[in-house]
């Protein structure tokens, strides 16, 4: 590929971080394996071979390879390490002006779903600018938990058999799924048994009170904020927060149907004055399931759900595992909790199909009530979901809208109306319309009274009768 001289600037001014790396030729193809194993098990990166730096002036230079050829050896270390097409892609980078520097390697990682060592048979990850490896066994488990190649549903809990095999969930369900079986040997067949001991699994699916043996991974916290500010506060808390616990089928279909009860009356100004909030509650129903089913359960931390008056957050422990992104997750699919969500699909009325479809379906219902889709935010810790009561209009169009049957409209009054949290990102959306003609300030009004309005109709000569009426 071809790059002009404004290119080639871009890259030899990037800087070197948690997803970008530059190196000159001279490096051996083996130790370039640790930045890509580090771009692997983080959140992938870019590598660009063919960069001199002369250090003591702090400069970077264009100095490539001289042929494709010259490159084999590092192409090789990337086939060895990637079958062709898998999570990376080569492209070999020339300058458009000054072709006798050089042809620069390119190669971009995706962040991969199972742990990749380098050439030394070491694992690294990526933090910052550096390649940091992994000796302690703990940290390595704890990447193949954030990863998805391992979960914590299949680690036993020291409880007695009993806790599981002899309680009133796991009872009703096998009446109502394997009547004529019974709960110790069911549970050990599908492993939901190990060394004798219950599993995280069989704990949320069939425990009658989990949060006995996992306090702090197994109930959903719900909250309702008084603000559409970015954050809630204890002075904006109303009530206290809503603790649900019970086995994972229970805990499902009461935060949901929690949070619908607290979604219920709260009002929202629209373009036709205040309106009682919907949410469609497909969508919330999705996405508590999704967080129940999918977070991380090594994690120590509730899933909190927080109502706000313009937007409901749902935050799970454990970010995307594999290789999702907030971009692919629609498209993608992977089940960090297999166990999990194999067996709560057969309970009877199932929330979740197993057939990885819910999050479209969120989506769905959401631009069937023509509002904005979920934001999924991946935090690398946690996954937030946040589900705003926003139309799909422009601001610009509801302050039209809104105008139709109002006089005025200040900035306050677009904040509510858009879920915009900036006054200056309003006051950038007024200005683009005075410019345009559109709007018109309110004259007279001081600077923290200030409004708008449609512009004035002037009376011009053309509006006026040939022949006026003589009095």
């Amino acid at each position: 590929m071809d790059l002009n001289d404004h290119e080639v600037q871009q890259i030899l001014l990037t800087e070197e971080s948690h997803t970008a790396d530059l190196k000159a030729t001279e490096i051996a193809p083996a130790k370039l394996t640790r930045t890509m194993a580090a771009f692997c098990n983080a959140e992938g990166g870019e590598i660009f071979v063919g960069i001199g730096e002369d250090s003591t002036r702090q400069l970077r230079s264009w100095r490539g390879f001289g042929s494709i050829e010259e490159a084999n050896g590092h192409v090789q270390a990337f086939e060895s390490f990637f079958p062709f097409g898998q999570f990376v892609d080569y492209q070999f980078l020339r300058q458009l002006d000054d072709p006798d520097s050089g042809l620069v390697l390119k190669a971009t990682f995706l962040r991969t779903p199972d742990v990749r060592k380098s050439s030394d048979g070491k694992i690294y990850v990526r933090r910052g600018a550096q390649n940091m490896p992994l000796t302690d066994l703990e940290a390595i488990r704890r990447l193949e938990y954030a990863k998805g190649v391992t979960s914590f549903e299949t680690h036993p809990i020291d409880v007695p058999l009993d806790f599981v095999t002899n309680s009133d969930t796991v009872i009703g369900f096998m009446l109502e799924i394997v009547p004529t079986g019974e709960p110790l040997q069911f549970l050990k067949k599908q492993l939901l048994i190990r060394d004798e001991k219950p599993t995280v699994a069989s704990v949320l699916l069939f425990a009658d009170e989990p949060q006995a043996a996992l306090p702090k991974q197994s109930a959903v916290k719900v909250y309702r904020y008084a603000t559409s500010e970015p954050l809630g506060t204890r002075a904006t808390l109303a009530g206290q927060p809503i603790a649900i616990g019970g086995p994972a089928y229970d805990v499902i279909r009461e935060a949901v149907r929690t949070t619908v009860d607290l979604v219920q009356g709260i009002r929202v100004l629209t373009p036709n004055g205040l309106e009682d909030i919907t949410y469609p509650e497909v969508t919330l129903h999705e996405i508590i399931t999704n967080a129940v089913l999918h977070r991380d359960y090594s994690i120590a931390d509730d899933i909190h759900v927080r109502v706000f008056d313009n937007r409901v957050e749902v935050e799970s422990p454990g970010g995307l595992p594999a290789h999702l992104t907030p971009e692919n997750i629609l498209e993608q699919r992977f089940g960090r909790n297999g166990h999990l969500t194999r067996w709560i699909s057969r309970f009877p009325d199932p929330p979740n199909k197993d057939v990885g479809e819910g999050l479209r379906t969120a989506f769905d219902a959401m631009k069937g009530l023509k509002l904005k889709p979920p934001e999924i935010i991946d935090k690398r810790t946690s996954v937030l979901v946040v589900i705003r009561h926003q139309r799909l209009a422009s601001p610009e169009e509801m302050i039209i809208e809104y105008l139709q049957s109002q006089p005025e409209i200040s900035n306050s009054v677009v904040r509510r109306l858009a879920g915009i949290g900036s006054e200056n990102t309003v006051k950038r959306i007024f200005q683009r319309m005075i410019r345009a003609g559109e709007l018109e300030p309110i004259p007279g009004r001081p600077l923290r009274d200030a409004a708008y309005r449609l512009p004035t109709q002037l009376t011009t000569k053309a509006d006026e009768p040939e022949h006026p009426t003589l009095l």
